[in-house]
């Protein structure tokens, strides 16, 4: 499974040029049943990404453009009426699928924002009185521009709360821009990308994940990475205990991806921006506020 892990990766190289970690980070979230929001400015890749990987995993895949004028029933469905029966029957939206990618997330209104609520938390959606199961495994990817953007519309902490990880993908090296200026057109080249694992694989490996050993030793590490959060006067609020368990599966995670049964403290550091930066000030546009704050909890709480 590793080798397979590590050419779907090599295989993601190809299209997202210089971006290693960031593809990482969008595995390991996949992989510990999270989702993933993506902020940066336009241009920059998010939509790539998101395609691309669908295509590895050979996942049903659908895209959502969020507007202003963007409805709950254009995302969840409605009820139609169908005359020649003489009753209604029920029209799933673009979210009944594997991979939905909310484009713009932040330019829709909160009415519309919040018809992802359900859907992301417990993976199913109820309209018209009744319960409908998502497809497994379901993965939601969002991108939004910075808020200072006109036309945007801050989502609520509760949302924020929703996504395991926030991620930028940031300006291409030198290096990597010119392989981009000089080489075939990325979307093209996406569409000769063939799927290395199934389904039916990646829910193998999201049952695997939680499996991998994290030490009591580690778990000590980690709750005083929370308990310094809850307790430190520069912050508004501390992590949650979703954000807890966000933190700990994606280090489980991360571990996996580096082909390891345990985890090692290393792994926590590695994902932490990218896991408490959203969730511990109220959302701001400096998106290296993340790192500072991460860098202060590193800095501040001891490896046991």
């Amino acid at each position: 499974m590793n080798t397979t892990i590590n050419f779907l990766i090599n295989q993601a190289n190809e299209i997202i040029l210089g971006k290693e970690k960031q593809i990482r980070l969008s595995l390991a979230c996949l992989f510990a049943r999270g989702h993933l929001l993506i902020e940066d400015l336009p241009g920059m890749g998010k939509t790539t990404l998101a395609q691309l990987l669908a295509r590895l995993m050979g996942l049903q895949y659908n895209r959502i453009q969020f507007t202003s004028d963007l409805l709950p029933s254009d995302i969840i469905g409605a009820a139609i009426y169908d005359r020649d029966k003489g009753e209604f029957y029920f029209h799933p939206g673009p979210v009944f699928t594997q991979v939905v990618l909310a484009d713009e997330i932040n330019r829709a209104t909160p009415k519309a924002q919040s018809a992802l609520l359900e859907a992301m938390e417990e993976r199913q959606i109820t309209a018209e009185g009744e319960t409908r199961d998502l497809p497994e495994p379901f993965f939601v990817i969002a991108t939004q521009n910075p808020t200072y953007h006109t036309g945007t519309f801050p989502l609520p902490e509760s949302q924020f709360d929703r996504f395991m990880m926030r991620i930028e993908l940031g300006f291409p090296s030198r290096q990597a821009e010119r392989s981009i200026l000089t080489g075939r057109d990325r979307s093209i080249l996406l569409q000769t990308i063939k799927p290395c694992l199934t389904s039916e694989q990646v829910l193998k490996i999201q049952s695997l994940v939680p499996q991998v050993h994290v030490s009591d030793a580690l778990l000590d590490y980690l709750q005083d990475l929370v308990d310094f959060t809850r307790n430190d006067s520069s912050t508004s609020n501390g992590l949650s205990p979703r954000g807890s368990l966000a933190l700990m599966r994606s280090a489980q995670s991360w571990a996996f991806l580096d082909g390891r049964d345990a985890v090692i403290p290393e792994d926590v550091q590695i994902i932490l921006p990218s896991v408490v930066g959203h969730r511990l000030r109220q959302y701001t546009d400096n998106l290296s506020d993340t790192s500072s704050i991460a860098q202060k909890l590193l800095k501040s709480v001891a490896i046991p």
